[in-house]
């Protein structure tokens, strides 16, 4: 069963080692395990539903609150504390194009907004209510599972956009075939949330993009049924596809996406090189990057995060023997991670790993062969489950990202970091933060930011806390010219940074065409446009 104060599934859970605990002690200070509302405390708060009964819609207020909120850091501080000052009115369960229209048409005369919901996995505030004086009803899509068709000439497969990370690859799979979409909330994120925030999966250097696997689909908008045919390239205009995704439901609901797969790889390996330096491995994936050598996935680690993984696994042998070892080869304190992976036919794997670790030799790396790789595959989806262990221990933990120019890309990173540490510095805080290259191209890179801190036993102030290292870092993205969202979306979160990215006439431009789609501005309203 899903938790409804945390993330995943609640029969699973990630324990802190000893050693790990000790290890975020000695930087962060003594933690203490403070209280939380419990789901009773919680549910007695949820007032009564202001919308007429209807049969399409429930509003049991254990549903309303379980739809309330998402994953980010101020979600997690109103679930844990009880502090929500918005709940949907009702929740409805569409199952057909024909039940979506029939939503609209009950939240116009309502006079409801509507939210659209896919897996409920928003780290940006995407399927938050507003407490305003409409009501609201939240729109769950969970019922649109199905693989429709695959187009096994064209390698296109056409799926109900409520289908989540596991159900999709198995219908795939039982046809030899994948999507290779492996975004770390891949458990319970949906196909239709993906295209909505834009997401980027863990293998994209291999796999592409959300926006370069969605080939097209059909949208239903509340002034009518957009659309979108699978061609393979057009010059008849604007593609229409790039207004939807992103959209975050203010355009409409995408209710069937038609997908690029490809056929199940016969090699999908992962391999630890070590360098010197995060300098000196950044300049190694460049190089990779650049001289477009067929990897599947670049992921470096700074040296912070690197001793961070290391200390929180709790293999306290296995980090002294890394200390000992790599020290003894000139690997010290400022050793820098790279997992890299290969995917595809065997032959090409083995040509696509040994060009990269080459050009990695050339810069200092060390190949340690698959071990560390296999133990990152291994806890690539249980990883988010710490972040339950670390909330009962008394720490919080977020995490923001963007990407820039490679000739940006390590002074911003530090000067990200340091604008995280100062920000909570002046409130008296101790803050471990780390940051690792997520995703790579031929110009850049992504930088996707980790930050730990003691949580307060008063939730407003956890909440501050967490504004101010937020607008800090966020601040600084802007001021190197970075994207406020590579992957995340944007949301309630990041709104008011968008304009600075997009300026005036881009945001008169997607005012236009919400607007135009949606003029009674009943969907999702606040998210991507405050």
């Amino acid at each position: 069963m899903r938790r409804w104060n945390g993330w995943g599934d609640d029969a699973t859970t990630y324990p802190l080692p000893p050693s790990a605990a000790r290890y975020l002690a000695s930087i962060l200070g003594e933690s203490q395990a403070l209280p939380d509302a419990s789901f009773d405390q919680v549910l007695a708060r949820v007032g009564a539903p202001r919308l007429a009964s209807h049969p399409g819609i429930t509003t049991d207020p254990a549903g309303r609150l379980k739809h309330a909120r998402g994953q980010s850091l101020p979600d997690w501080v109103a679930l844990r504390s009880g502090c929500i000052p918005a709940f949907p009115d009702g929740v409805a369960y569409p199952s057909s194009d024909e039940d979506v229209h029939a939503c609209f048409d009950y939240a116009r005369k309502a006079g409801a907004r509507l939210i659209p919901y896919g897996g409920g996995t928003s780290v940006a505030g995407h399927i938050n209510p507003r407490a305003e004086d409409a009501p609201t009803l939240t729109m769950d899509l969970s019922r649109f599972q199905r693989l429709l068709d695959l187009d096994e000439a064209s390698r296109l497969a056409t799926f109900e956009a409520g289908v989540n990370g596991p159900a999709l690859e198995r219908q795939l799979a039982a046809r030899g075939y994948t999507l290779g979409h492996f975004p770390q909330s891949w458990e319970f994120s949906t196909l239709g949330g993906w295209i909505a925030t834009r997401s980027s999966g863990q293998q994209s250097y291999h796999y592409g993009r959300i926006e370069q696997l969605f080939a097209g689909g059909h949208v239903e908008t509340p002034e009518g049924p957009l659309d979108l045919p699978p061609l393979p390239a057009s010059a008849a205009g604007p593609d229409l596809r790039q207004m939807i995704l992103g959209s975050e439901g203010r355009f409409g609901i995408v209710t069937r996406a038609i997908v690029r797969v490809q056929k199940l790889p016969e090699a999908d390996q992962f391999y630890g090189i070590f360098f010197h330096d995060w300098p000196s491995g950044a300049e190694a994936v460049r190089e990779i990057a650049q001289a477009r050598v067929a990897v599947s996935m670049l992921r470096l680690s700074d040296a912070q995060e690197t001793e961070a993984a290391l200390n929180l696994s709790g293999k306290e042998r296995l980090a002294g023997f890394a200390n000992r070892g790599l020290g003894a080869l000139g690997y010290g304190s400022g050793r820098s991670l790279l997992i890299l992976g290969v995917t595809g036919d065997r032959a090409g794997a083995r040509v696509a790993r040994d060009a990269a670790v080459a050009i990695s030799r050339r810069h200092g790396g060390l190949m340690t062969g698959q071990a560390i790789g296999k133990t990152w595959r291994k806890s690539r989806f249980l990883a988010p489950y710490l972040r339950n262990t670390l909330w009962d221990r008394g720490y919080a933990i977020d995490t923001l990202e963007t990407a820039l120019p490679w000739s940006k890309v390590v002074p911003a990173a530090a000067a990200i970091l340091d604008s995280i540490r100062q920000a909570h510095g002046s409130a008296g805080g101790r803050v471990l933060a780390f940051a690792h290259l997520s995703h790579v191209y031929a110009d850049g890179a992504s930088i996707y930011v980790t930050y730990l801190w003691r949580r307060s036993a008063d939730p407003e102030q956890t909440l501050a806390h967490w504004a101010a290292m937020k607008t800090a870092a966020s601040n600084v993205i802007i001021a190197h010219g970075g994207t406020i969202s590579h992957q995340h979306g944007v949301g309630l979160d990041h709104a008011p940074f968008l304009k600075a990215e997009k300026g005036a006439a881009g945001m008169r431009m997607l005012e236009a065409v919400r607007q135009s789609l949606d003029p009674g501005g009943i969907l999702n309203p606040g998210k991507l446009m405050e």
